[in-house]
């Protein structure tokens, strides 16, 4: 498995194809693309059959069930590969001018959307990030380092193998897309350290993966991707559509960072309101983790009293918190203590609650009446994502083609001189 692998040398051959992709034409990005979708289909089984092979291994090594329930690609390659067809239809984002502007000396200014360059991607348990990246790298001109975990390794080799055939097919360098098809941590730090050749590191993984990548890189790095999420409802909510969001954000797929972590209830309709939350959601194998006031209105076999910490916890499975509030201001001071910035909402009829929420609430997705399931690139508009962002700075919330842009100044004359 941890063959001898140059992490230098895949760098420095990664920075050398940055100006083939940053010249490459629109058609001949999209051809890649389409020739991704082709190779895919055709080699389907096989990339299944791989992914099998690293779910067995992963069960055997005790990987979580959440873990394990990112890493299969069952009934999911098939909706993959439309995303991919979804980016084919997005604008080329490369060459895009942002503003123009004329000054009284005659020289004319322009900002151009251009590729930031390198990336390098370290990521866990998610083969699928494999292909959305690869496919937003390569419509944004970008080059790309993949660093995934060892559970999924069989599947990643094959998928960058077909990855880097259509890019040839398209005459595009195969260098665009390297995997790191190592288990080695010692690979992942001195990726981190190649700030001569890789522009962006972008961890997509557990919060200890992020600190890790914070504390030894001299490149810069973008986290984001770990959501304690939350939704309030408010004493005006439409109750019986309130539950069924609630369900949604909790059960759809409970496994994924925007799912949602810990509900807020008002106290007025906090007695009769939250036990409909319990039965609805017992059906589904929710568990839940109550306040003190929460537990003296519920008595159930699924509710536990809530410990300090399980207002700070990224659930990733069918748990619940629950807690109840006498007030907006009390909903705000939990979320802003606890909210880890990612996706928070409010369930509410009243607009002036909702614009309170909107206001005091800093998250990268903030949401009024809607599931928290939405913070995702594809149901975004975006095509797919790389990774959703909780920082503030160039990028925040799912990242598409134009959050894998930078750009740069044209500034047009006539021999002006500065005086």
């Amino acid at each position: 498995m941890n063959k001898q692998i140059n992490i230098k040398k895949m760098a420095t051959t990664a920075k050398t194809a940055t100006l083939s992709m940053a010249k490459a034409s629109s058609q001949q990005k999209n051809e890649a693309l389409e020739a991704i979708i082709k190779n895919s289909k055709e080699t389907q089984e096989a990339i299944l059959q791989a992914n099998r092979q690293d779910l067995s291994l992963a069960k055997a090594n005790g990987l979580s069930k959440p873990l394990l329930e990112r890493l299969s690609l069952e009934k999911r390659l098939e909706e993959i590969l439309y995303a991919i067809g979804e980016v084919i239809d997005l604008p080329d984002p490369i060459g895009e001018l942002l503003d123009e502007r004329d000054l009284p000396n005659q020289l004319t200014f322009t900002r151009c959307r251009t590729p930031i360059g390198v990336l390098g991607v370290i990521y866990e348990s998610r083969p699928n990030v494999t292909l959305d990246i690869s496919t937003l790298s390569i419509k944004s001109g970008n080059c790309v380092l993949l660093r995934g975990g060892s559970e999924m390794l069989h599947t990643n080799q094959l998928l960058v193998e077909v990855i880097q055939k259509s890019l040839v097919a398209a005459d595009l360098p195969r260098e665009a897309v390297q995997l790191i098809a190592s288990s080695e941590r010692s690979h992942v730090k001195e990726l981190l350290q190649l700030h001569e050749y890789v522009d962006l590191i972008i961890p997509r993984g557990s919060a200890a993966l992020q600190q890790f990548c914070r504390e030894h890189s001299t490149i810069p790095v973008i986290t984001g991707g770990v959501g304690i999420c939350h939704l309030f409802v408010d004493e005006t909510a439409d109750l019986e559509r309130s539950l069924q969001v609630i369900l949604n954000a909790k059960t759809q797929r409970p496994t994924v960072c925007n799912a949602l972590d810990t509900i807020l209830v008002h106290a007025g309709i906090a007695p009769h309101f939250l036990p409909r939350v319990i039965e609805t959601l017992c059906t589904k194998g929710v568990t839940f983790r109550l306040d003190h006031k929460a537990r003296k209105l519920i008595e159930d076999p699924s509710c536990y009293l809530a410990e300090l910490n399980d207002w700070d916890t990224e659930w990733l499975s069918l748990v619940l918190g629950i807690k109840i509030v006498e007030n907006l201001q009390e909903a705000l001071q939990h979320i802003q203590l606890h909210s880890t910035g990612h996706s928070d909402g409010i369930l509410t009829e009243t607009a002036q609650n909702a614009e309170l929420f909107i206001r005091e609430i800093d998250s990268a997705a903030v949401y009024v009446n809607a599931s928290t399931r939405f913070t995702d690139g594809g149901q975004f508009g975006l095509g797919a994502e790389v990774a959703i962002s909780t920082q503030k700075l160039h990028a925040r919330g799912p990242m598409g083609l134009k959050e894998l842009t930078s750009y740069k100044w044209i500034i047009r004359g006539n021999y002006q001189v500065r005086t």
